[in-house]
């Protein structure tokens, strides 16, 4: 394991779970937040500190990540991606797993994507889109499943799309459940997904579920790569 610094945006669900298991994986994380200190917030990440991450504000997250992980809500999301600056984003790959809901529960992103969103904006920064079609649980244990399951890469960048694959592998991904779906025009099937996993969360009662590529026998089976 190449032991990497990653500045992760979002101290919700998702954001907590990301850096928990990438900090246990040896990697060197910060969380950023926009009320750092908040003694309240610093109660709520207490466990995180103990696994030694640290909390900071966005920017500094920012500037202390090799890769930068986007997990604020995607609403939100480009509107502090600006505060932090194309400058400090410049070169970073930008690793997005946000999904953007509006109020009634529709996409907000129902033509494009946020992913694609992100990188119009921010031209000179690699993102990649991934785990939009896993809860957060999945994301760090996917181990946690009866059988194995697929999830997505999106991007332009192929060395930032190697960087992804790495932290992914860390997570306990293997590479063939690990499927490239092209440029990041692809981010719209993965974020475009959610409507069907809130369907498949109700039919089954409960988030914590994968699904697999399954390619016909000719073609050699299950597909991830």
């Amino acid at each position: 394991m190449i032991r990497m610094r990653i500045g992760i945006l979002g101290t919700g669900h998702v954001g907590k779970a990301l850096a928990s298991a990438w900090a246990r994986a040896g990697h060197d994380v910060v969380v950023g937040s926009r009320r750092p200190r908040d003694p309240e917030l610093l109660a709520e990440l207490e466990g995180l500190v103990a696994e030694g991450v640290r909390v900071e504000g966005s920017a500094t997250a920012a500037e202390h990540g090799d890769v930068l992980v986007n997990a604020t809500p995607g609403t939100a999301s480009v509107a502090l991606l600006d505060r932090i600056g194309a400058p400090a984003l410049a070169g970073k790959v930008l690793l997005d797993v946000a999904v953007g809901f509006l109020k009634d529960g529709t996409l907000s992103h129902p033509v494009v994507s946020l992913g694609e969103e992100i990188q119009q904006a921010f031209p000179d920064t690699r993102v990649v889109k991934t785990f939009s079609t896993v809860d957060r649980g999945v994301m760090v244990a996917p181990d946690s499943l009866e059988g194995p399951s697929t999830v997505f890469l999106s991007g332009e960048d192929a060395d930032a799309k190697k960087a992804v694959r790495g932290l992914l592998t860390d997570l306990g991904w293997s590479d063939d459940s690990v499927l490239d779906l092209g440029g990041i025009t692809t981010a719209r099937g993965q974020e475009h997904f959610a409507d069907l996993f809130v369907a498949i969360a109700r039919a089954t009662g409960t988030y914590e579920f994968g699904i697999r590529v399954v390619l016909p026998t000719a073609l050699g089976g299950a597909a991830g790569a």
